[in-house]
């Protein structure tokens, strides 16, 4: 059995954002700090944290949205280096927006806002292509062919984003970055979105990173899972692994926050609350950054920041105390 390749790699990457402190004066806010990770062709990665953990710009910077401050971005086994590498490496990835009430045109009908990609990069001969494909898209994500000529204000939210989605598919992307896609969503509706994906990713062969806050979502979506805090990464293993043995204490913490459906386990469940509040990206702790609230810190862990290593087969994890507790 062959092994299934890295489809996306990404190696050491940073996302500095200079902050005005003063007069003339700046400081960096370190969003991203020094992250890597691959994913495998045909597998959803989830990453998780708390809000401004970091993880929205990953995926912004992943697609250079942004550009990265540092780091290697690696696509199909190519370094995307060039504005020639980024234009082809654009036609190949897509972004589904957290948002469906603003990542839409309001003055635009869904045909067209559908067709954005395909006007862009001119891929039809005719209207009637053009037209054909717009509605191919539609059907793809549930919507009806007599949506077309309907503005987005006339849609609820999760038609919202099937509209977004459809649009994201309209070039036949490899990889595809979804920001927290169900998080504006009715959990009635988060439940089909979350299908849908799942359908799309086998009927397409796609490739997920699947950024999110909601553990019990990236659970049911994800082959693996990948922690942050504050711009670093501190854990990454698959699905199951993460959940039945997270090793890193903020990942703990995380976890024991996970709702269950069984009343007895869930009283049984000891919920692991920390104490202090998430420091600032712009004056962020030296050494580790989770030391400041965490039970296990010790001396080491303000003096330098723990090597992000694999510690069995698949799961890695950035912490200078796991004989203490792993």
């Amino acid at each position: 059995m062959s092994e299934i390749k890295n489809l996306v790699e990404v190696k050491h990457l940073k996302e500095y954002f200079p902050i005005n402190t003063g007069l003339f004066k700046t400081k960096p806010l370190k969003a991203v700090d020094d992250v890597s990770f691959a994913i495998r062709k045909g597998e959803t990665l989830g990453l998780v944290g708390e809000s401004g953990c970091g993880k929205t710009t990953v995926g912004r910077t992943l697609l250079h949205l942004y550009k990265p401050t540092a780091g290697e971005i690696w696509f199909d086994g190519k370094q995307i280096v060039s504005k020639a590498d980024i234009l082809e490496y654009r036609k190949k990835s897509a972004m589904v927006f957290q948002d469906p009430y603003s990542s839409l045109n309001p003055r635009m009908t869904v045909s067209d806002i559908i067709a954005e990609p395909l006007d862009v990069h001119k891929l039809y001969t005719s209207h009637k292509e053009r037209q054909e494909k717009v509605l191919e898209l539609m059907n793809r994500v549930g919507l009806n062919s007599e949506h077309a000529n309907r503005y987005a204000h006339e849609f609820s939210g999760g038609q919202r984003q099937r509209i977004g989605i459809a649009r994201s598919l309209a070039m036949g992307p490899e990889f595809v970055v979804c920001d927290e896609p169900v998080s504006a969503l009715d959990v009635s509706i988060q439940a089909q979105v979350i299908n849908m994906f799942d359908e799309l990713q086998e009927e397409m062969g796609l490739t997920y990173l699947f950024i999110a806050h909601d553990l019990l979502v990236v659970r049911h979506i994800s082959d693996r899972i990948a922690v942050m805090y504050l711009g670093k990464m501190v854990e990454m293993a698959d699905a199951n692994e993460i959940y039945s043995h997270p090793l890193h204490p903020y990942t703990k913490c995380l976890m024991s926050a996970v709702p269950l459906p069984d009343p007895i386990k869930a009283r049984e469940n000891k919920r692991i609350v920390l104490s202090g509040d998430i420091p600032s990206p712009l004056n962020a702790p030296f050494g580790c950054p989770f030391r400041t609230r965490c039970p296990y810190a010790t001396d080491a862990c303000a003096e330098s920041m723990p090597e992000f290593k694999e510690v069995s087969s698949g799961h890695f994890v950035a912490c200078h105390n796991l004989e203490k507790f792993g």
